[in-house]
């Protein structure tokens, strides 16, 4: 059996981008807060930063997929496309207005102000398994 790859470029780029999604959100987010010595502020200081470049380094796989369709000559609107561009608008939802709502409710915390409970995290979360089960199966579409 002879496999080949449509677009070798988002290949690589989507599980590139399923492993930061997979290792930042699904484990460093809640696991920094079991370390010994960190306090909700350091951990939501860490928190701040690391899913702001997360979400930079999502923006540049989104962007080398659509780089490879465009090398590889695929079309860039089909059907199977739609799996990535699910975790596109995705990503855009969440750079625009979930991670600055989140953002907000950290610098409450961080100057002393306890915000109201929220679902936010919630819907983040939701988002990146959404995100991640979505390039998972374009990924696999990915072989010939």
């Amino acid at each position: 059996m002879n496999m080949e790859v449509k677009t070798p470029v988002a290949l690589v780029a989507v599980y590139l981008w399923i492993g930061f999604v997979t290792a930042i959100s699904f484990m460093e987010a809640w696991l920094k807060f079991r370390a010994p010595g960190v306090t909700l502020p350091i951990g939501l200081g860490i928190g701040r930063l690391v899913f702001n470049a997360l979400n930079k380094a999502e923006w540049v796989f989104a962007i080398a997929v659509f780089i490879g369709f465009l090398i590889s000559k695929q079309p860039l609107f089909s059907f199977n496309n739609l799996l990535y561009y699910i975790p596109c608008f995705l990503l855009i939802l969440q750079t625009v207005w979930l991670l600055p709502v989140l953002d907000k409710r950290a610098e409450m915390y961080l100057s002393g102000i306890t915000p109201p409970s929220s679902s936010l995290h919630f819907y983040y979360v939701g988002m990146e398994v959404v995100k991640v089960s979505c390039l998972f199966i374009f990924g696999i579409k990915q072989f010939k």
